[in-house]
């Protein structure tokens, strides 16, 4: 990363201007007349549900899509990128929600990438990367695989690439999706900084609070129509979701319309080890019960999921027990756990939760075939629409057709096709990782509905999150994961968001 120098005037001039932009998709419109800028030295909070366009004007900015009206200017002249290359070429940088990183090659050959020269020597691009890493005080190792860093470190080395070339602009699309609270912070510096010196930052992220916290004006999208742009200042909470969504949403508890009297124990762990990622980790779920997990990054809490789900293992000795209804269990393969009724559900839905390129339908249909005893090829078409039609009802998934690709979808009904593909079976205790990460605020209360009608049923649910008030209003008990075990437990009266935190950093 070059040096900048600190803006000394015009700080409050627009470095980027977009009139009138509208963008169809088939014959629908992601955009209407959108009207947006972002000064220099200005943190410009773009927020709505998924679907609301933020993604597509994101797109439009970066060079990845041509608007069909309207007109963008950087630094007071009209720009029309044909490709992303351009864009970049004029600063404007776009650090995605999903990674782009090459998982064979380095930290360093990744941020590398695209300004190499004929000749490298790896001794210099590793000093390079360090540098860079430094600059932004991530402590990720510069001579490491991709493919071995955890997503959080992942989401740092795409914002240092992001950072290293001399930006006007940069887009960050959830940058904190995947980061620690300490993470977080570090992230929150590096942006102060970059403000400092005149970098004009246009930010994305769900995290209604995050944005008010960083950002120093808000614009709000709904269906593709901008609904305000106002100074953060005069912005709160509710606000923002009632012009998000149209109506006030909020994370809170709802109690059962039968109330849940917990049954029987469906999973009980015991003294759980896995290398030095989990340590005697030891907890139970019952019938009807939802047992929260909340921690940080790297306490454990999803490799645990895993090995409960059988797709990873534990140590052969001294590695623990699980029980599932009473009955000691140790699964090869993940196919054997669902075979008897464990769900996982994973945090990363682009990468584990559904194959992009195929249908709705045929995402869903190939969870019902998990644990189908005829063949895949004996299934009738009829069949596989039925059973498709029947989950995009109950989950609510939203679409063009059943026969849209899952990647053309919003966020949330992303994450609702990978509910359904999930669920499609007979559960006895459903496990869920992350189940909201970048969902809006109203998908988020229809998941929250589905994971509580899911308890109601009588299964045992386990919900795994970083969010804390959707931990508090989930949860009939409250599990603190730190380092690799449960360091405490509360009843759901007894818990507050200060007592969990605390519980999970010391």
């Amino acid at each position: 990363m070059s040096e900048m120098k600190p803006a000394t005037d015009g700080s409050a001039d627009a470095v980027l201007r977009l009139a009138g932009v509208t963008k169809l998709y088939g014959g629908n419109a992601a955009l209407t007349s959108v009207d947006f800028d972002v000064r220099a030295g200005e943190v410009h909070a773009l927020l709505g549900e998924n679907g609301a366009g933020k993604s597509t004007l994101c797109k439009i900015i970066a060079g990845a899509v041509n608007p069909d009206e309207g007109s963008m200017e950087l630094s007071g002249a009209t720009r029309t990128y044909t490709h992303p290359s351009e864009a970049l070429r004029d600063g404007i940088s776009m650090v995605y929600q999903e990674t782009s990183l090459v998982p064979t090659m380095t930290v360093a050959q990744n941020l590398e990438l695209g300004d190499e020269p004929l000749i490298a020597r790896m001794r210099k691009v590793n000093i390079n990367a360090r540098q860079q890493l430094q600059r932004l005080n991530f402590h990720v190792p510069a001579t490491a695989y991709v493919s071995t860093l955890t997503g959080a470190q992942r989401q740092m080395v795409e914002i240092v690439r992001a950072m290293s070339r001399d930006a006007k602009v940069v887009i960050f699309d959830e940058p904190t999706a995947s980061l620690t609270p300490e993470e977080k912070e570090q992230l929150f510096g590096a942006i102060q900084r970059l403000k400092e010196f005149g970098v004009a930052i246009i930010f994305v992220s769900h995290a209604l609070e995050e944005s008010l916290q960083i950002a120093d004006r808000i614009t709000v999208l709904r269906d593709g129509v901008l609904q305000a742009t106002r100074p953060a200042s005069e912005l709160d909470r509710e606000q923002i979701v009632e012009l998000m969504v149209g109506r006030p949403i909020e994370a809170r508890r709802v109690e059962s319309a039968t109330i849940r009297e917990p049954g029987e124990t469906v999973l009980r762990v015991e003294n759980l080890t896995m290398g030095a990622v989990v340590k005697n980790m030891s907890f139970s779920a019952r019938a009807g019960e939802i047992v929260g997990i909340a921690g940080l990054v790297g306490s454990g809490r999803s490799e645990t999921a895993l090995i409960v789900a059988g797709a990873l293992k534990r140590n052969r000795l001294n590695g623990g027990k699980i029980y599932l209804r009473g009955k000691e269990v140790r699964y090869r393969v993940p196919r054997q756990a669902v075979r008897d009724g464990i769900v996982y559900i994973t945090e990363d839905r682009k990468v584990n939760g559904f194959f992009e390129t195929m249908s709705v339908s045929a995402n869903i249909f190939l969870g019902h075939l998990s644990t189908a005893r005829r063949a895949a090829f004996l299934a009738s078409s009829r069949q596989r629409q039925s059973v498709a039609a029947r989950f995009i009802e109950r989950f609510r998934i939203r679409g063009t057709s059943a026969d849209a690709k899952v990647v053309e979808l919003s966020g949330g009904n992303q994450q609702k096709v990978v509910l359904a593909k999930s669920l499609t079976h007979d559960k006895d205790l459903v496990i869920f990782d992350e189940p909201t990460r970048g969902v809006d605020v109203g998908a988020i209360d229809e998941i929250h509905t589905l994971i509580r009608e899911i308890a109601d049923s009588g299964a045992a649910v386990v919900v795994i999150s970083s969010y804390l008030p959707e931990i508090m209003a989930l949860s009939d008990r409250v599990l603190v994961a730190r380092a690799g075990r449960i360091a405490a437990e509360f009843r759901i009266e007894d818990a507050t968001q200060e007592r969990i935190m605390f519980a999970a950093v010391h």
